[in-house]
């Protein structure tokens, strides 16, 4: 994990896009070249362009008929993106939520936030920091009190069709996994049934913040 404090992960981190589009015009014709990302990351493979001729060619969607029905579309609350917009004035901090979230801007209708810490976190942290607190007894949401859930209270408030949360963990703590470290590693089925109380206690946690996770 790294401290993300840079501009580009200021705000909410939306869908991951599979493909890059590069668009060039030649007398009325766009030619777009297509490239698929590798799982990596690291590799560009180029698909066979095609051709949208803007004078002849007409898409018509058919309002008749329906498929799969979509839930919503948003982006992520992560606790850089809420240590960020908290440095900034009133005025702009409230400027960029309603962007996002108001009818006045994008209406953001479904997100997503980490349980524990993620890549987009300040630091390594866990809501159970106690090595072996198998009933979770120290379970504490308190890292983040002071930048993400105030972040997410106020996109709440801005929005004014209300939006669902979902919610995952990037990794269990260190001490239920068998590397005993934040990065790689399995579950322990030891802590099957303490990570199962983990999500419980989360949930009823952010309840309790008048955050209700979808």
């Amino acid at each position: 994990m790294n401290r993300c404090k840079n501009i580009a992960s200021s705000l909410l981190v939306a869908a991951i896009i599979c493909t890059t589009m590069s668009c060039k015009e030649e007398q009325g014709t766009f030619n777009v070249e297509v490239y698929e990302t590798s799982a990596a990351g690291n590799n560009l493979t180029r698909v066979t362009p095609f051709e949208i001729k803007d004078s002849t060619t007409v898409i018509t969607i058919n309002e008749n008929i329906t498929y799969q029905k979509i839930t919503g579309f948003g982006g992520a609350f992560t606790e850089s993106s809420a240590y960020l917009l908290n440095r900034l004035s009133k005025k702009n901090k409230d400027s960029i939520i309603d962007a996002y979230f108001s009818n006045r801007g994008a209406n953001y209708s479904l997100t997503r936030t980490h349980m524990n810490s993620c890549d987009f976190s300040l630091s390594q942290y866990s809501y159970s920091p106690v090595v072996d607190d198998m009933e979770l007894e120290h379970f504490t949401i308190q890292e983040d009190r002071d930048d993400l859930i105030p972040m997410i209270k106020d996109a709440m408030a801005a929005s004014d069709d209300g939006f669902k949360i979902f919610a995952s963990p990037w990794t269990a703590a260190p001490w239920m996994k068998d590397n005993n470290h934040w990065v790689g590693g399995k579950l322990l089925p030891k802590y099957y049934d303490t990570w199962a109380l983990f999500f419980s206690k989360y949930i009823d946690a952010y309840e309790a913040e008048g955050i209700p996770i979808w």
